[in-house]
């Protein structure tokens, strides 16, 4: 992407910069220039004030004999912000400041006069100390009565504050005597609540211990006063007896039993529900449902059933002859009755 700001110029094979014109300008000549109020100063024809960095387009030339060590002096002229007067000001490179020149005054002048005064001072006294030792000597001399007067001024402005001052000792004494009760008196309540709390402790301690043990009491006491009853061991025998007679008898074949009986024997009865009028339902079923319900019917019988060989053929005579709707039974029903016989072995 080429630059949007072409610095480079196109110089063509011909060119020849000595065919170029010359211009002849001014020494004088003046360029506009944008800057800020080097410092505080005020217009000495309206007496507005004009603070230090405020911005001016100001025209700048160069001051005409006047250079410090080779270095250009420039002069710079601006206008009253109110009334349009013209002030001017140059460069100071000897003081690395800005000098006033016409049009308004400086402020803080007076400060910065006496600070100039101070270093051209101190400068002068060490050029003459370099050059004459006893210069040295009787400066010093001078030196040391002036901190001794500067002490003892001190000393008696102290002392005249202390006469002034009227002071109460027995106040005083009062006051710290308080003070000193206080502390005593928070002292001692912080004793006693740290001896409350452990006190308080200690008993929680003991409490916790006495009711553990007391607990542990009423757990063991419980196991030594369960007793059984004797019945209970009368009604298990019976249980026991009743289910050995009963498994006998069907070994044996001796007994017929009711298939209801022994179903319920064998079968564990669930919670009866309230179930919808059977007759409704049977009307509504199709003949396909009404089969495929008393084949599952005769399923269910079939896995309450005991294992081959342990009851006889007329056993699942007489329970096939039990079942709901046998009078109308249809071959399907049959044989599934009669899979588990021993013909069909």
């Amino acid at each position: 992407m080429s630059e949007r700001k072409v610095l480079n110029k196109y110089y063509p094979p011909d060119f020849d910069p000595s065919k170029i014109p010359k211009l002849k300008l001014p020494k004088d000549r003046q360029y506009v220039v944008r800057l800020m109020a080097p410092f505080n100063m005020r217009c000495k024809t309206c007496g507005e004030y004009i603070y230090k960095g405020k911005k001016f387009n100001a025209r700048k030339e160069t001051v005409q004999n006047e250079l410090y060590l080779g270095l250009p002096i420039f002069r710079f002229y601006i206008k009253c912000t109110r009334c349009l007067a013209e002030i001017t000001f140059k460069t100071d490179p000897e003081n690395t400041d800005y000098a006033m020149e016409h049009g308004a005054t400086r402020n803080f002048q007076a400060e910065k006069l006496i600070e100039e005064e101070e270093k051209r001072f101190q400068k002068e006294r060490e050029e003459e100390e370099l050059n004459n030792p006893m210069k040295v000597l009787e400066n010093r001399t001078k030196d040391s009565k002036m901190e001794m007067e500067v002490l003892e001024n001190l000393q008696e402005l102290k002392e005249l504050n202390q006469r002034q001052a009227n002071v109460d000792f027995e106040a005083m004494l009062e006051v710290y005597k308080e003070t000193e009760e206080e502390i005593r008196r928070r002292q001692e309540e912080e004793d006693e609540q740290e001896m409350r709390a452990m006190m308080e402790e200690a008993n929680r301690k003991r409490m916790l211990v006495d009711s553990d043990s007391d607990e542990e009491g009423s757990e063991v006491k419980p196991k030594h006063t369960i007793k059984a009853k004797a019945t209970d061991i009368l009604v298990k025998n019976d249980h026991v007896q009743n289910k050995k007679q009963r498994g006998e008898k069907l070994e044996g074949g001796s007994l017929k039993v009711n298939s209801r009986q022994l179903l319920s024997v064998l079968v564990t009865r669930k919670q009866e529900v309230a179930q919808p009028d059977k007759s409704k339902q049977d009307n509504t079923k199709t003949d396909d449902e009404k089969i495929a319900l008393k084949v599952t019917e005769t399923q269910n019988y079939k896995l309450a059933l005991p294992s081959k060989g342990t009851i006889p053929e007329s056993y699942t005579k007489n329970v096939t002859s039990n079942l709901p709707g046998s009078s109308g039974l249809s071959s399907l029903m049959q044989l599934g009755a009669y899979s588990d016989s021993e013909e069909s072995d």
